[in-house]
C-alpha cells in the first residue's frame, strides 16, 4: 500500500499533531512487534493493555506515524495523528483504502467452515486469477481492516473472511470490505450465547450483503435448512450448492477412501468429477462453493476443480498425523456442535483399528450448551467410536449422550488436557485413530503435541 500521512488523516477525520504530512505510509499494524519502516501504528485499548504505551517502540523500529486517542497536542519529529477512537479510525481508513480498488471482493461468512471455504474459493479462483485472500482467520473488527491494506493494483479478486459474534459487527465489516459477492456456509449455533437465536444469527450474517449491487451474487449452502428457506427473497441472484435436486450445483456419488473425498458435481447439463485430498462430506459443500464462485467470475470449472486437488488443511483443522503407528486427526483449532459432528464423520471413515474421540468443552453456546453437548455424545456413539475421552465440565454431557446410545462404551472424564493425554497414552495402540477437538480456549492442541 501507499498513502501519505495527509491522505490517511483526511480519510479517517484525524488531526495531524506533528510531523511531516507528506511522509509515505506503506503498511498499517496494530501489533507493535510488526512495526517497521513506513508503518502506521494503530494503538488499540484492550481489556488489559492500552497499546499507546508501545508508541515509542514502534518509532524506534522505523514507523512513520501513529494514531492516538490519548493526546490532543504533541511536539515530535515523528507523525502523531489524533483521532477520537483508534479502532474506528482504523476501520474508516481501511474502508477508504478499499474504495481505491475496483476488483471483485468475495466475502465469506457462516457459523462453521469459513476459513476452509475461504481457502477453497481462493484456490479455485487462483487457477486463472491473481487473488488476495485473508491470511489465517483475520476476520474480526481488527483483522479484516488490516487485511484490506493488502490490496494491490495487480490483483484480480479478493477473498475476504468475515466473522462476527455480536449484533452489528457484520454491518461494520460489510461497510469496510464492500463485497460484491458473498458466500454463506451454514447457520449453526456458534455464538448463540450472544445472539440468542439461530434466526438472529442468520439476520446478522445477512448484513454481509449490505453493500450489494444489482449484479451481486449470494452463494448459499442449499443443504442448510435456514439458508434454503431464503430462496427467491432477494433482489439479486442466489446460487445454491448442496446435495438436493433443487441446488444449482449438486454433489452426487460422494465417496471417501484413502484420505480423499470423491464426488461428481452437476450444474445444468455439465457434470465433472472432483477429487479432494481431504475427508468429509462438509468439504464437498466447501469445494462446490469454490467451484460455483469461480464459474460466476469467469474461471472454468475444470481449472477450478484441478486447482482444488492441491488443497491442504490449515494447521489444527483436520490435519492428519502419524505417530508411533497411531493416526491423529488434529482438529483442535476450535469447536461447535456442527463441526464436532463433521469431524466424527471423518473419524468413522477410518476402518482399521479402534476409533477414539477426545472432545473438550464447546463454549459460547448459552442455554443451548447442555443439549448441544449431549447431542454430540449421541453422534459420537452412533459413529461407532470405541473410546471417548472428554475434557471439561460441560463435556460431561457428551458422555451422558454417548452412554444413552451405548451404555457399554468405554470412556474417561478428565479435568485437564494432561489427564486426557495420560488416558489416551494408556489406551492407544498401533493401528488406532484418535480425533482431538475442542473450543480454542480449551487448548486441545496441547493433547496433539503430547501425542506427537
Amino acid at each position: 500500500m501507499q498513502m501519505t500521512v495527509k491522505e490517511a488523516a483526511e480519510a479517517c477525520g484525524g488531526k495531524i499533531l506533528c510531523g511531516d504530512p507528506t511522509a509515505l505510509i506503506t503498511s498499517v499494524c496494530t501489533d507493535s512487534r510488526q512495526a517497521g519502516v513506513g508503518s502506521l501504528f494503530v494503538p488499540i485499548r484492550g481489556e488489559h493493555t492500552d497499546a499507546h504505551i508501545y508508541i515509542p517502540a514502534v518509532f524506534k523500529a522505523g514507523a512513520v506515524a501513529t494514531f492516538t486517542q490519548n493526546h490532543q497536542s504533541m511536539h515530535d519529529s515523528h507523525v502523531w495523528i489524533a483521532v477520537p477512537d483508534t479502532l474506528k479510525a482504523l476501520q474508516t481508513l481501511a474502508g477508504a483504502y478499499r474504495k481505491k480498488f475496483s476488483l471483485p471482493v468475495i466475502g465469506i461468512t457462516g457459523s462453521v467452515g469459513k476459513t476452509t471455504t475461504k481457502e477453497m474459493v481462493a484456490l479455485a479462483l487462483s487457477s486463472e486469477l491473481k487473488v488476495m485472500k485473508t491470511q489465517g482467520n483475520q476476520n474480526s473488527q481488527v483483522g479484516l481492516p488490516l487485511t484490506m491494506f493488502q490490496l494491490e493494483e495487480n490483483q484480480q479478486a479478493a477473498v475476504i473472511e468475515m466473522g462476527m459474534s455480536q449484533f452489528g459487527e457484520m454491518s461494520r465489516l460489510a461497510e469496510i470490505a464492500a463485497p460484491k459477492y458473498a458466500v454463506m456456509t451454514n447457520i449453526g449455533i456458534s455464538h448463540i450465547e450472544n445472539l440468542h437465536t439461530q434466526e438472529n444469527i442468520l439476520k446478522q450474517k445477512l448484513h454481509i450483503t449490505d453493500q450489494f449491487q444489482k449484479d451481486s451474487i449470494l452463494f448459499l449452502n442449499g443443504d442448510d435448512p435456514l439458508l434454503a428457506s431464503l430462496r427467491g427473497k432477494f433482489p439479486f441472484e442466489e446460487v445454491y450448492v448442496g446435495t438436493s435436486e433443487t441446488c444449482d450445483y449438486r454433489a452426487k456419488n460422494i465417496q471417501m477412501e484413502n484420505g480423499h473425498t470423491y464426488f461428481l458435481v452437476s450444474h445444468g447439463k455439465s457434470e465433472w468429477p472432483v477429487d479432494l485430498p481431504v475427508l468429509g462430506t462438509h468439504h464437498v459443500i466447501n469445494a462446490m462453493l469454490g467451484i460455483a464462485v469461480a464459474e460466476k467470475l469467469g474461471v472454468s470449472a475444470q481449472n477450478a476443480i484441478c486447482a482444488l486437488k492441491n488443497y491442504r488443511p490449515l494447521a489444527m483443522r483436520q490435519q492428519i498425523h502419524e505417530a508411533n503407528r497411531i493416526t491423529i486427526i488434529d482438529d483442535s483449532y476450535n469447536a461447535s456442535p456442527d463441526a464436532v459432528k463433521s469431524s466424527l464423520e471423518v473419524l468413522s471413515s477410518f476402518k482399521k483399528g479402534r476409533r477414539v474421540a477426545a472432545l473438550a468443552d464447546m463454549l459460547e453456546l448459552g442455554e443451548c450448551s447442555q443439549n448441544a453437548h449431549f447431542d454430540c455424545g449421541i453422534c459420537a456413539a452412533k459413529s461407532g467410536i470405541d473410546f471417548l475421552v472428554t475434557v471439561g465440565e460441560r463435556s460431561k454431557e457428551i458422555v451422558k449422550g454417548a452412554l444413552s446410545v451405548n451404555s457399554k462404551l468405554e470412556y474417561k472424564e478428565c479435568e485437564t488436557n494432561e489427564q486426557a493425554v495420560e488416558a489416551l497414552k494408556q489406551y492407544l495402540t498401533a493401528g488406532d485413530t484418535v480425533l482431538v477437538k475442542g473450543s480454542r480456549s480449551m487448548h486441545t492442541d496441547e493433547i496433539v503435541r503430547a501425542l506427537l
